[in-house]
C-alpha cells in the first residue's frame, strides 16, 4: 500500500511510542501505536516492542524511508528501564534493516527546533493538532504524546525530503 513515489514512516520509539505514516507532501496517512507484547521476566510482567507486529505494520504501508528519533538515556532512568528502552530501539533498527528500508535518525532537539515544537509532551500534542487539524483527535489524550511526536518527526522528515 505505497502512497506515491515517496512515503515516510516516522517513529517515536518506546513502548508508548508510535509510528506515523506520511505521504511525501506531508499528509498524515495514519498513526499507529507502537505494537507491544507482554512477556514474563524473572516472574514479572514486562511489555516489549513486538518485532513481528512492527514488521507487519511497516510491510503493509511499505514506506520508502523510515525516520527514527535518536534517543539516549534519560535522566533518572534506572538500568532496567534504560536497557528495555534500548532493546526497543534495537528492535526497530533490526526490523528496518530486515525490510531493507533506509533509516535516518534525528535528535529530538533538532526536529523540535525545526518545526517549532515545545520540549514538553503537552506542547508536542498541541503542535501536532495545529499541523494536522483533521487528525487532531489522534492527539487529544495525554497518553497520545508518542503519536504526536511520531507525526511531528514525520513532518520534519517531509520538509527535508522536498
Amino acid at each position: 500500500m505505497e502512497y506515491g513515489p515517496l512515503s515516510i514512516a516516522a517513529i517515536d520509539p518506546g513502548n508508548s511510542g508510535a509510528i506515523a505514516i506520511l505521504s511525501a507532501d506531508g499528509h498524515l496517512i495514519e498513526v499507529l501505536d507502537m505494537p507491544t507484547v507482554t512477556i514474563t521476566v524473572s516472574g514479572k510482567q514486562r511489555r516489549i516492542v513486538s518485532a513481528p507486529l512492527l514488521a507487519t505494520m511497516l510491510r503493509i504501508h511499505d514506506p520508502s524511508e523510515i525516520w527514527l528519533e535518536q534517543v539516549s538515556t534519560r535522566p533518572g532512568e534506572g538500568s532496567v528501564g534504560a536497557f528495555a528502552f534500548g532493546r526497543g530501539v534495537g528492535v526497530i533498527e533490526g526490523v528496518t534493516a530486515t525490510l531493507g528500508k533506509p533509516l535516518t535518525t534525528v535528535r529530538p532537539n533538532v526536529w523540535k527546533k525545526a518545526i517549532s515544537c515545545p520540549a514538553d509532551k503537552g506542547g508536542a500534542r498541541a503542535r501536532a493538532m495545529q499541523l494536522f487539524p483533521t487528525a487532531a483527535d489522534q492527539f487529544k489524550r495525554v497518553k497520545d504524546d508518542g503519536r504526536a511526536e511520531a507525526a511531528l518527526i514525520g513532518a520534519y522528515a517531509c520538509r527535508l525530503s522536498r
